[in-house]
This record gives C-alpha cells, structure tokens and sequence, in this order.
C-alpha cells in the first residue's frame, strides 16, 4: 500500500498527530519540555481530588498544585457543600481511598429529607416529610470541609504532588504542544513554571473563564447565605408527637441533610462531625428578594417569619453563631470546560456550579476529574485525544444542562407539597438510574469509545427534561391544598427504589442490559407520573386552564409514548403508586 493510501485511511486525528510530530522533526529539535505535566490552579476540594486522581493512575506524573490558602485550614470552614451523595461518596472512598477518614472524621449520612410547608410551620409533625425510615445501603456522609480538606492536602503531599501557595497571575499558553508558561505570585515575590497540561480549580475566583472569556450565564438567579452553629442542632427534637418520632426504625434525623422547604425557598440543616451544624437559606428572588435575608440579623428575622422553629433554636445558640456568609446568583456555566489541543481543563466551580439542592457541586467534581484524568495521561502517554476531548465536553456541557433544568424555574414547586414530594422520588430515582449507573460503572470516561451508546444518552436526557417541564405545569394547575401529616418513606415502600439504587452500587457484569433495564423503569415511572395527574386533572370540567393543560399533555408525542410504556409494563411490573398524590392524602403514612 503507498504512503498515499495510508494517509487516505487515518482519521483527521491521528493525520495532525503524524503532521506534527514531522514538523517538529524538521525543526530539527522536539518541543522544550515542560517543568510539570499538569499545573493545578486552587487548592480546594476539586484540586486537591484531581491531584490525587492522576497521581494515582500515572504516579510518575510531575503534579503542581499552587494554592492561595496555606493549610491547614480551619475545620469550621466557610466553604459550603458539606454533604456527599452516592457518586461523590463513592469517588471520595472507593476512587480515591478515603474510606477510614471519612468513617472516622465524618458522620454518615442518613439520606436527604424534606419537610414542606404547612400552617406557618410552627409545628414539624404537621408538615409533609419526605425522607427515609432507615440508612439506605450506599453509604454517604456529611462532611467537614476543612476537615476533608486537610486530609487531601496531606496525602497529596504524601503521594509526592508539589504544592506550592500564591495565587496564579497568568497562563500564556504554549502553541504546537510547547509548555504553558504559568506566572504566580506569593507575597511580594513572583515566580514562574511551566506545565504540559493547565486545570483550572481556583474555584469562583475562575482564573480561565474570566482570560478565555469563557463564563456563561443562566437563567437561574438564586441565592444563597449559611452560617455555622459551634452546636449539635437535633432536628428530631423539634416534636414529642408520637407518631412522629415513631415514623423511623433506626437513625436519627439529624444525620440526614435536612431541608425545611416553602414556597420558593428552602433552608438546610447539617451536622457535622466537628460538632458544629451548618444552616443555609437558598431562595429564588422571583419569591424572597435577597436583601431580606442578606445579613445575619436580616436572616433570622426572615427565618423568624418563615421557619419560626429553626429560629428559635438559632436563638438559643446565638452565642455560639461562628460565620455568616453570602452568595449572590451563585449559578454560573461556561461555554466550554475541555480543550485537549490546547491543553487545558476546568474542574469544580471554576467551570459549572448549578445549585446545593441534592449536593450536585462534588457529584460534577468526581465526574468532570474522571474525565480530565482520562485525558490527561492518554496524552502524557502519547494519544491523540483530541475527538476525545470534545466529545468529553459536549457531554459533560450536556449533562450540566439537563441538571440545570432540575433547579431552573422549580423553586415554586417548594410551596406545592404533593407536587414536590413527587419531584423528590423522581429525582432521586433519576439520579440512581441513571447517573449513579454510569458513574459506578466508569461509563463517562468511555462514551468516547462507544459511539452508539449517545443516542440512550440523549434519549435519557430528553425524558428528565421533558418530565423536570411536566412537573412546572402540573404546579401550575395544582390547587395547592394543605397536606395533612404524611410520611414519604423513599426507599423500602417504593418498589422500584430499591432495585435502581442496588444495581448502582457496584459495577455491573451486563452494563448495556442493566442501562436499558433502568431507562425502561424510568419511562414507566414518567408514564405512571403523567397518567395520573392527567387523570386527575380531566374531572376538572369546569376550569379552562385546566383543560387547556390536559389537552396539551394529550397531544404531547412524548407523553404518550411514556403513557403507554406504563399501560404496557404495569400487568407484568407493577409500580408502587403512593409517590403521587394528586390531593391532601387521607393516610399518616405513604
């Protein structure tokens, strides 16, 4: 075969490649090579994660971490995301080894719970609660993030990543693979070196975004404030009703990560394993502008109107209150988060931060270091991973897309109690189905290798945005009666729970038949969502904009489609059907 033909054969790829490796042949030298193969800026959680991610695949790997804070840092820290769920746990434990120093330093965590509101919220027992009854398999934790961090940053030490503090002031890109030249400077000294790879982990300060002009903005302008308590609050101490307290059969609510939710609102609760617990308000400004709730005293004189028995208990700890902290529309993306030809990445909330809701920020951590570790050594080790960045940062853009939609314009469903219990079991049986599926089968990093596998993807993603729109104009038409007191037990009552969350907890020998087995759940779940709301919603005659509704879900392709999956599936594989409730339910438990 002539040289020709040979060339006619090769992707565009694997041609540049081959083009420059002879370019640089006739230059008569290779590139310069670099001091470092990856320059990480920041040292918070994303960084330090990364760090220790490739050095643990490649440990030759030269790392350079310049960081702005020296630590250790203080355990009662004011960086919030206290609370992993199944794929962040799982990266921190499993991935990365930290499996005794989270059993040991931190509390496990008993799942998330809600309470919706109802008659001034002065009573808990009085409330919808959506939660679990017992500790799901999967273990998760509560975290302190100072903690955590000091822990990371000694094993990165430990594991030979250089670490050096000041804070970066430019990064001049090498051009036909030459180093990145990366200036920084501590104190008044300044210094320089260069890297084969450049990640960006500097967290809001968002050092690339902001010289690449990068940012991209959303539609989504909550914001957010926290503060931490030098005390245990216990939540399950808020009522001696009987039935109340008898609702759990082992645990304690105060090691869930407790949300007391209202109309566009909702505040956490989270215990920490240095004895402190972290509070936070989140609200949308289209319901609760911020400048009620943007200082301390404005905060509990808000909280004072709107959660009276969470500012009672503030009130008692007053003395104990250690920070206060703010975020204005802390919701940001970017336009692009990989770039293998120029040899850059950005990880944490340097790149993408959607909302705390479900603790997404160290989910896309986990998933965006896999995929930058992935390419990074494929590149260190000689690969062309060019195809492979970009189809690595259309999906990652992708997926913070569709979990943008579960946040964006839903916060008036928090003052819908049957409409947001549904939500909540939709979600979460979303998200074990199918992105916990992908994470713990390593499936993100391999989408490059299997091109047939996109379409389910984007299958998938269109049914969570189409239900996420779905559950905006059930709110809509939702008459909002108040709930009397009922129990959404998430895990062992729902006979579908716990099949989706068992079959992420480990790799699967038969991912495609478990993937496929999963999507086809998730389509008789949505099909059972819109069956019975239309339902509901039909009777209502003598309402037009109801009808109007009714008529537009009939007419959707989508959900019919959905619809009949359930009318087929349910004879053979009945699902549970108390997750939707389309009126105050007459039971105490559900």
């Amino acid at each position: 075969m002539d040289v020709r033909a040979q060339l006619s054969q090769m992707d565009a790829g694997t041609r540049e490649a081959l083009a420059r490796k002879i370019r640089s042949q006739l230059s008569g030298s290779e590139s310069p090579a670099a001091e470092n193969d990856v320059v990480i800026v920041g040292g918070g959680v994303a960084a330090l994660t990364l760090a220790l991610e490739i050095r643990g695949q490649r440990p030759a790997a030269r790392i350079l971490l310049i960081e702005p804070h020296a630590h250790p840092v203080p355990e009662i820290t004011h960086t919030v995301g206290e609370s992993t769920v199944e794929v962040s746990a799982h990266y921190l434990r499993d991935r990365l080894g930290l499996g005794e120093h989270l059993n040991t330093s931190h509390i496990r965590k008993m799942g998330l719970r809600m309470f919706l509101s109802h008659n001034g919220n002065t009573d808990i027992s009085q409330r919808m609660e959506v939660g679990s009854s017992a500790f799901v398999p999967q273990v998760t934790y509560q975290i302190d993030r100072g903690r955590l961090e000091n822990e990371l940053h000694r094993r990165c030490i430990s594991h030979g990543v250089t670490i050096r503090q000041g804070r970066v002031r430019s990064v001049e890109f090498g051009a036909d693979r030459n180093p990145h030249r990366i200036a920084y400077q501590h104190g008044e000294a300044t210094a320089e070196t260069t890297a084969t790879w450049v990640v960006d982990a500097s967290g809001r300060n968002r050092m690339l975004p902001r010289q690449l002009e990068l940012k991209r903005t959303n539609a989504h302008h909550c914001n957010a404030v926290w503060l931490r308590v030098a005390t245990e609050i216990d939540i399950g101490t808020w009522s001696a009703d009987a039935t109340w307290q008898g609702r759990l059969v082992e645990g304690d609510r105060a090691l869930s990560t407790n949300h007391l939710m209202g109309e566009g609102y909702w505040v956490w609760l989270i215990r920490l394993g240095s004895g402190a617990t972290s509070v936070g308000i989140v609200a949308d400004p289209a319901f609760h502008s911020f400048d009620d709730f943007n200082t301390l005293d404005k905060a509990r004189a808000w909280l004072r109107a709107h959660e009276p028995q969470c500012a009672d208990v503030l009130a008692e700890a007053e003395h104990l209150i250690k920070d206060f902290r703010v975020m204005k529309k802390y919701s940001h993306g970017v336009t692009q988060i990989f770039d293998g030809r120029a040899r850059w990445c950005l990880t944490g909330d340097a790149g993408v931060f959607l909302d705390p809701l479900y603790s997404s920020g160290l989910d896309l951590v986990a998933i965006g270091n896999g995929l930058i570790t992935d390419m990074v050594i494929r590149d260190l080790d000689g690969e062309d991973i060019l195809a492979r960045a970009q189809i690595s940062d259309t999906l990652f853009r992708s997926l913070t897309d569709m979990w943008l939609a579960i946040y964006q314009d839903q916060y008036r469903l928090m003052g819908r109690p049957t409409v947001m219990a549904a939500k909540v079991v939709w979600d979460i049986a979303f998200y074990w189905g199918f992105i916990g599926l992908l994470y713990m089968n390593d499936r993100f990093a391999r989408v490059a290798d299997d091109h047939e596998f996109v379409p389910h993807l984007d299958g998938l993603i269109a049914l969570s945005n189409r239900v996420q729109r779905f559950f905006r104009e059930w709110a809509a038409v939702d008459a909002g009666a108040a709930p009397v007191p009922c129990f959404f037990d998430l895990y062992v009552p729902l006979n579908f729970m716990e099949p989706l969350h068992r079959a992420m907890m480990a790799p699967t020998a038969d991912f495609t038949g478990q993937f496929h087995t999963n999507a086809r759940l998730l389509k008789q779940l949505a099909g059972q969502l819109v069956e019975t709301v239309l339902a509901d919603k039909a009777a209502m005659f003598d309402d037009d904009g109801v009808m109007q509704q009714v008529q537009a879900w009939q007419r959707d392709p989508l959900l019919r489609e959905l619809r009949s999956v359930y009318r087929q599936d349910q004879p053979a594989n009945p699902l549970s059907s108390s997750w939707i409730v389309t009126a105050a339910p007459a039971l105490q438990t559900r």
